[in-house]
């Protein structure tokens, strides 16, 4: 492959209203490239992506493109002028307007409506008539801005597919982990200004990121306190969420099993035990719910009870009915036919992907305080705003900003704040992980884990529901839902499981899935070995990382022998993957002893 760059900005800088997005920014692109574009929220991707596509001058720096280099560029918000269905929309993006057949092969590869009106079709069919106009340019740079926004799982594996095919270069912003791990072969992290490359996807950026960061700070450590503070504020929690990790995936698992058990007396259980044990545990019961619009059945003979704790996702393809099921089981929809029951006292926080319950004339301290004060009372506890907010990754600088000047991802932040907030024990959460960077995507993930309460979440982040959700309610599109334990990794394997077997002739009726293991009556020996030896290989890992990290925390290690500190980081990395590895395999290997005990 041709290593000379496509395109090539150096040293560029940019400021808005005399404050800097960034200073000193490098960015190469060669041909096959599969680029990740990953940063907080406001550290200037969406920016940098109009400055490759042209869209927005740099200050200062240097551009190259390659004489005849095409790029194609699709924001995160879709426009389609003078477009009247999504087929026009898609031809429109054609170099040679006369060649419609290439605009037909991508509406067939993305499963178009082309016939569909393009300014009152679904965000995701807009989302996907978009990126097929992208790619009917046959552009040697694709620049793609959140693409998986309002896609459903299944448009999202469609896409990955795409890419992984195209020959062109790529680079993509994403909140999506998932997605980014299986299209990026490339890392650019742009962090306080500047940009740091890696030639690995986004599969390996969460450790790369950690090691620069501990070795920034310790080769800062004789520099002034404060900006060392600076340093760890911007990045808090990082190295403390890896080490809760563990404790939430205990605290997972344990939910998920107390799930199964709920799913198995569901069906033994009469509901006519003691009437105020129903009322503390059972949050919703509905029976044989129906819900139609003409003749397209959404919700089909639905029988379900959510019993307090749970966290259930609700997911399935664009248009099946998430939402309609979500407010069939809150009682904000009537069914056409069936029963449902809410216990009373119901607290309900409402999180909605539109932002239509936020007042954009208002500022931040307005929104959380609506009443005056300083003071956010969080599950009943009072917090002062400006330490609140920072939880939240706001400065206190921004307290009195309008919401309106808030980007979508602070503003979902602002959104989730304020419900988080609220005294509830049932939340609603619509798409709450949208425009969300990952910082931000860690903290939902342990804000949720820490909620004492019930949970509906509607969303098509795969690694969030596997790290959230007890279980998931499947919505197919032929009005069935069934509920799967687990999160979405679980679901794809039972459904992989499942296909081959529905696909068969007329076999028997109920055919044991293929990847299902034999049930197990004991362990075998080589596992229970394991299982008794694994406490004190972690005991010693963690006494082997503890002395190194000793290590690192001399200041004038780095300055007294770089070579010796840089094995020194190398070993304190593999010694906490090997340890990651370790306590991961002892959840599964206690686990197993559990269920077989």
């Amino acid at each position: 492959m041709d290593d000379t760059p496509l395109y090539t900005l150096q040293n560029a800088r940019l400021s808005f209203g005399g404050t800097p997005l960034f200073d000193g920014l490098d960015l190469y692109v060669k041909k096959g490239d599969k680029i990740c574009l990953v940063g907080r929220n406001g550290s200037g991707k969406s920016t940098l992506l109009k400055v490759v596509a042209g869209l927005q001058d740099v200050d200062d720096g240097t551009v190259f493109i390659q004489p005849g280099t095409r790029i194609a560029y699709m924001a995160q918000e879709t426009v389609f002028d003078g477009a009247e269905t999504l087929r026009d929309a898609v031809i429109a993006g054609l170099r040679d307007k006369t060649e419609t057949y290439k605009a037909d092969v991508l509406i067939d590869q993305f499963g178009l409506q082309a016939s569909a009106n393009a300014a009152a079709a679904s965000g995701g069919e807009r989302k996907k008539a978009a990126l097929a106009a992208a790619l009917a340019g046959e552009p040697d740079i694709l620049l793609l801005d959140e693409p998986t926004n309002h896609m459903d799982i299944e448009s999202i594996l469609r896409l990955e597919k795409i890419i992984a095919g195209f020959s062109g270069a790529v680079i993509v912003i994403s909140h999506d982990r998932i997605f980014l791990k299986n299209v990026s072969t490339a890392t650019v992290w742009i962090d306080r200004g500047r940009t740091h490359e890696q030639n690995k996807g986004f599969a390996f950026f969460e450790d790369w990121r950690d090691k620069i960061l501990e070795q920034e700070e310790n080769e800062q450590a004789n520099l002034a306190r404060k900006i060392a503070r600076e340093t760890v504020w911007l990045h808090k929690g990082v190295t403390a969420r890896r080490k809760r990790n563990m404790g939430r995936l205990r605290r997972l698992q344990d939910l998920r099993q107390e799930r199964r058990e709920q799913i198995k007396q569901t069906g033994s259980v009469a509901l006519t035990v003691d009437q105020g044990e129903i009322q503390t545990n059972l949050i919703i019961e509905a029976k044989h719910l129906n819900k139609s619009f003409g003749d397209r059945v959404i919700v089909k003979d639905f029988s379900f009870r959510l019993m307090r704790g749970n966290k259930i996702g609700v997911v399935g393809p664009n248009g099946a009915g998430k939402t309609t099921l979500v407010k069939l089981m809150t009682g904000k929809m009537k069914p056409d036919a069936g029963f449902l029951r809410l216990t009373r006292n119901l607290q309900e926080a409402y999180f909605d992907q539109n932002r239509m319950t936020l007042d954009e004339t208002k500022t931040l301290k307005q929104t959380l305080c609506p009443d005056g004060g300083d003071t956010v009372f969080v599950r009943g506890e009072p917090r002062h705003v400006v330490s609140y907010l920072k939880d939240y990754l706001f400065s206190p600088l921004q307290l009195n900003t309008p919401v309106s000047a808030l980007s979508g991802g602070e503003k979902n932040r602002l959104m989730l704040a304020r419900a988080l907030a609220k005294p509830s024990n049932f939340l609603v959460l619509d798409e709450p992980t949208n425009d969300l960077d990952t910082d931000t995507l860690d903290l939902l993930q342990d804000a949720l884990a820490a909620y004492e309460g019930t949970m509906l979440v509607v969303s098509h982040d795969r690694d969030f529901l596997d790290n959230v959700a007890t279980s998931l309610l499947y919505m197919k599109g032929d009005g069935t839902v069934v509920e799967y334990v687990g999160g979405y990794t679980d679901l794809l394997e039972r459904l992989a499981d499942e296909a081959p077997e529905s696909a068969k002739k007329e076999k028997a009726p109920k055919p044991a899935p293929k990847r299902e293991p034999p049930e197990k009556t004991r362990m075998s020996y080589k596992d229970k070995r394991e299982l008794e030896m694994l406490p004190a290989q972690i005991d010693a890992l963690t006494e082997q990382i503890a002395v190194l990290e000793s290590k690192m925390n001399d200041g004038g290690f780095y300055a007294r022998d770089p070579a010796a500190f840089a094995q020194t980081a190398a070993d304190l990395e593999r010694l906490k993957t090997e340890l990651d590895g370790k306590e991961t395999r002892w959840l599964e290997l206690s686990e197993m002893a559990d269920s077989l005990s």
